[in-house]
């Protein structure tokens, strides 16, 4: 199993409380904890506003951390789980890419997605298309960057996206293009643009949903005569990790007082509590080893922890690290 981490952004409040000019240090000490090793990648979220409801507190935008992010490691591989398709044009967004592709050296991976925050399409003016446009998008997109990045032009008169000799030059430094993960779960159709197009699907990790999931992923596969195993499954995880239980109990304390001071919703705060207390990798490391051992067999390959105390204090990501990731060394 490979594994990656989020970097701590804003979006889910993981910088909040820190003065705007100590995110950029304390988001790149993150990446550069993760370049040690043995971390495989480091990922962002493609958001515009905060949750669980949106507030005043920093979000950073994705692309703009992917090229930092980009110019300032080596060695990890660097993603966002998701980019929304319909937040900018796919052919802008596939020069973008190739552009941090290049500045990266060759480790860009495109997590790709049809979206679903609707208080962002609306603050921006994006409006809100029904779930069958933006998987529409998606498909349509995921064409238009499959052949920019191939062939350095792309023509397309699609429902949703139309572009005629759009060129985009450089190409990404990477044989074929960049990776693709498709991530979602829906069944009759996220999993059959993922089937069509993806090197990588992300869907949800509990172990009787992740099985689910994949049998409809293989299912789409011979369909349409693509080979299941080509196709690298991965989930991303709420990790929250101690030593002991009573040290795991403190962090999941922290945790809801941390929402609680800047989240002014008693319901949402309390979801989100229910949300990190209930997730399958809370635990000691022994705990979450046999969790995960037991998704990975049924498939898990890819799993990317998020840590919400990683801006603040290094230890939980390190404890992980040390204690979980070699259990599953090759």
């Amino acid at each position: 199993m490979e594994f990656g981490v989020f970097i701590p952004q804003g979006w889910r409040l993981d910088l909040a409380g820190l003065p705007p000019e100590r995110h950029w240090q304390s988001m790149l000490g993150v990446a550069k904890q993760a370049e040690a090793g043995p971390w495989e990648s480091i990922w962002v979220y493609d958001h515009f506003h905060t949750v669980p409801v949106p507030t005043d507190d920093a979000t950073h935008e994705a692309w703009s951390l992917m090229a930092a992010l980009a110019a300032t490691t080596e060695r990890v591989r660097l993603g966002q789980m998701c980019t929304c398709m319909g937040y900018r044009n796919p052919a802008y967004l596939a020069k973008v890419a190739a552009t941090c592709d290049v500045i990266s050296g060759g480790r860009v991976e495109m997590g790709i997605g049809g979206g679903w925050y609707e208080h962002e399409w609306n603050a921006y003016g994006y409006d809100f298309p029904s779930a069958g446009a933006r998987l529409g998008m998606l498909d349509e997109g995921v064409q238009i960057m499959r052949q920019l990045w191939t062939e350095g032009t792309a023509t397309l008169d699609g429902t949703h996206y139309q572009v005629a000799g759009a060129i985009s030059r450089p190409l990404p430094l990477q044989p074929n293009g960049i990776p693709l993960w498709i991530a979602g779960g829906g069944e009759k159709k996220t999993l059959r643009i993922a089937a069509q197009y993806a090197q990588y699907t992300n869907f949800d990790g509990t172990p009787e949903t992740f099985k689910r999931k994949s049998d409809v992923l293989e299912h789409h596969c011979r369909e349409l005569g693509r080979d299941f195993t080509e196709i690298t499954r991965s989930a991303n995880y709420n990790v929250v990790i101690g030593e002991s239980e009573q040290d795991v109990q403190d962090k999941l304390d922290w945790i809801h007082a941390h929402y609680g001071r800047y989240v002014d919703q008693a319901d949402e705060v309390a979801r989100t509590d229910r949300l990190f207390r209930t997730g399958p990798l809370v635990g000691t490391p022994e705990q979450i080893v046999e969790r995960l051992k037991e998704v990975e067999r049924a498939g898990l390959a890819y799993m990317i922890g998020y840590f919400v105390d990683a801006a603040l204090d290094p230890q939980s990501m390190r404890l992980f690290a040390d204690s979980v990731i070699p259990a599953f060394a090759r």
